[in-house]
């Protein structure tokens, strides 16, 4: 699927996309964005959810390259990774992909913010702990606190063979509408999942959900001492707003804010919200 960057930046935003080598056996791509005017806010490392696209994320990028430079990485279960041989794909894994993008951008401590979603907000709890250069703070956006799949979906999974991935995905649509999704409040949800779902790499994908299913992130919350702001849709059924709660009671310098459904998780609304949240810290 093609994408011109141009459209998912501010006007004058300079944009560089490339793969970097993560570890030896893994490249993964790379955006970088750098707004027109210089001024003093922490960079952005932009980490996305599980299997997503940048297209769910226009809005946001539009807004927030006007005064931050963004690093927009795809992570290593997307289609656009480079694999070489067996990858690890479980949330510990990514999160040493994003401490090793940090030491690739040389960044400074307390210079930049870890901003993710989804599995990719889960990963930036995972690798707080090993962290040598401190960000400034963490924006997270409806961190999983577990990856919820019923015992006969893991047997699918394990049973699963990716080349007939075309006739099992639309039952896999099926079962994220009917049970996973509040599609009567954000149906826009529904059809950017489905059109995720249509351009996943369906060998990432198996290896990925087998990684994922029996991780929680429970164990590591009262530890993380950054300041952290989470922003959750409370009409976001995927998400688990119960569990977005619990996360931040959870956590010593959490703040939550509610933006309502995934597609106001995914606004330009967000990026008003971070402002905010750091001219107040």
């Amino acid at each position: 699927m093609e994408i011109n960057l141009i459209e998912f930046c501010a006007p004058g935003t300079i944009f560089k996309e490339e793969m970097i080598p993560i570890s030896e056996n893994v490249l993964l791509k790379l955006i970088t964005f750098t707004p027109s005017l210089i001024n003093n806010n922490p960079a952005v490392v932009f980490i996305p959810g599980w299997i997503s696209m940048i297209k769910g994320w226009q809005e946001v990028l539009k807004e927030m390259t006007k005064d931050f430079t963004v690093y927009y990485l795809e992570t290593r279960e997307k289609i656009s990774s480079q694999i070489k041989e067996n990858a690890d794909y479980s949330v510990e894994e990514i999160g040493n992909d994003i401490i090793r993008l940090i030491e690739i951008l040389k960044l400074q401590n307390r210079k930049y913010i870890l901003l993710g979603s989804s599995l990719g907000a889960t990963s930036i709890l995972n690798c707080c702990k090993d962290l040598q250069v401190k960000p400034f703070s963490l924006i997270l956006i409806s961190p999983n606190a577990e990856f919820r799949i019923p015992p006969w979906g893991v047997l699918v999974i394990k049973l699963f063979y990716p080349p007939l991935y075309n006739f099992i995905k639309p039952y896999l649509k099926w079962y994220i509408k009917t049970f996973r999704m509040n599609v009567k409040h954000d149906y826009e949800q529904y059809e950017k999942y489905s059109s995720v779902l249509n351009f996943a790499d369906p060998w990432k994908l198996k290896k990925a959900a087998l990684s994922v299913y029996k991780y929680s992130v429970w164990n590591l919350l009262d530890k993380i001492e950054y300041p952290t702001l989470i922003l959750g849709g409370s009409k976001d059924k995927l998400h688990e707003p119960e569990n977005l709660k619990r996360i931040v009671s959870s956590m010593k310098k959490a703040t939550y804010v509610d933006m309502g459904t995934n597609k106001g998780t995914h606004s330009k609304e967000v990026v008003y919200e971070i402002r905010k949240y750091l001219a107040n810290s």
